[in-house]
């Protein structure tokens, strides 16, 4: 996915030389930067984290009772 993002002139130099320093592209500094953002803010930084984290979390709702779910599924 392509999207545009802006840097001021001093800050766009900066990570040139950083990513020739580095030996790598600035899309490598970027997805770098962006993966270390969201585990700093706690957020899944892929599908497979993601639903490993929703495993982890308790569901809000109470559980059903297997006889609720037949009755349930006999009135549909």
């Amino acid at each position: 996915m392509r999207k545009i993002i802006e840097f001021d002139p001093e800050t766009y130099d900066a990570l040139v030389l950083l990513a020739r320093d580095s030996m790598s592209s600035l899309q490598e500094l970027a997805d770098e930067a962006f993966r270390d953002l969201l585990k700093k803010r706690g957020r899944p930084t892929s599908l497979k984290d993601a639903l490993r984290r929703s495993l982890k979390t308790p569901s809000k709702r109470p559980p059903v009772k297997k006889a609720e779910r037949r009755q349930a599924a006999a009135r549909h």
